[in-house]
């Protein structure tokens, strides 16, 4: 199971237990061995902005990017970082508005979809959309509705 590192605590209330579940429950399902830490960073909308430019060519602010920093982890230790996520705080609190999710929910939707894409999931075809989602849901599901 994932480690992780939040380097900055986000103003709305969240709970730990849910984000290690969350780690817990994409270890049980998600087949790839995770036993390395990721770091999760909230930055500004020019951040993430000037991130999603740099790295994926959109000049738009987006609420959550993902990075993997190898193509295979096996050869990390257990300390060493195998990727980051990061999240824009005010997209989180623009999107709970616009799809009911509560901040925390919409922060721990992005955690999973986010961990998923360090994972080489990925959802361009309908294919891989399809797989991606139904992972998605499962783990939101033995997280959140037990």
């Amino acid at each position: 199971m994932f480690q992780y590192n939040l380097i900055e605590k986000p103003k709305f209330a969240f709970k730990t237990e849910v984000i290690d579940s969350i780690f817990k429950n994409i270890s049980n399902i998600v087949p790839e061995t995770q036993l390395w830490t990721l770091n999760i960073v909230f930055v500004d909308e020019d951040s993430i902005q000037k991130l999603n430019n740099d790295y994926r060519q959109k000049d738009s602010v987006t609420d959550v990017l993902s990075f993997h920093y190898y193509e295979d982890f096996s050869d990390l230790e257990a300390e060493e970082t195998a990727g980051e996520v990061i999240l824009c705080e005010s997209k989180i609190y623009s999107q709970w508005e616009e799809f009911w999710l509560w901040p925390e929910k919409e922060f721990y939707k992005l955690v999973i979809h986010s961990v998923l894409h360090i994972l080489w999931y990925d959802h361009e075809a309908d294919d891989e959309y399809k797989i991606m989602q139904g992972l998605e849901d499962e783990i939101w599901h033995k997280v959140f509705e037990k």
